[in-house]
């Protein structure tokens, strides 16, 4: 739910958000876990989006306090929704990881110099002694001066 507080100017006033999660009473969200938190805003998110789709979406790991069962929820929404939304997820979650079209990597090799890395997942194949293991994928590999 989301409300206003009465008598007050709608532009300078906080807007006051209560959830209420499964198997528990309805709660102000500053009183509810990072988890709960985290899965309200998503979920006003997408909500959001199911009235006013934009071409993209740009996410910092949402995903950082959520367990292992509300990530699955959270990549089925990503997954629906991508069908007509570019996502930009920024995440150190290998399951959220696993399921993205391309990472991108940054890493420092020596002090001042950044490497950018990146892969496609379609086209890396699964090393677990199946035919080609052991063959280097292509990945592409940007150096810059940081």
């Amino acid at each position: 739910n989301l409300s206003l507080p009465e008598g007050e100017d709608p532009l300078e006033a906080n807007i006051l958000i209560t959830a209420r999660p499964p198997g528990k009473n309805v709660w102000s969200i500053n009183l509810l876990s990072s988890g709960e938190r985290a899965l309200t805003a998503i979920s006003l998110l997408f909500a959001i989006y199911m009235v006013k789709p934009s071409p993209f979406c740009i996410l910092d790991e949402v995903d950082a306090p959520l367990d292992d069962a509300n990530i699955d929820r959270f990549l089925h929404v990503i997954k629906e929704f991508s069908k007509k939304i570019q996502f930009i997820v920024v995440t150190h979650n290998k399951k959220t990881m696993a399921q993205a079209d391309n990472l991108y990597g940054i890493t420092m090799m020596e002090p001042g110099l950044s490497s950018l890395v990146s892969v496609r997942l379609s086209e890396v194949e699964t090393y677990s002694g199946e035919e080609g293991a052991g063959e280097e994928e292509q990945v592409n590999d940007e150096t810059m001066k940081v």
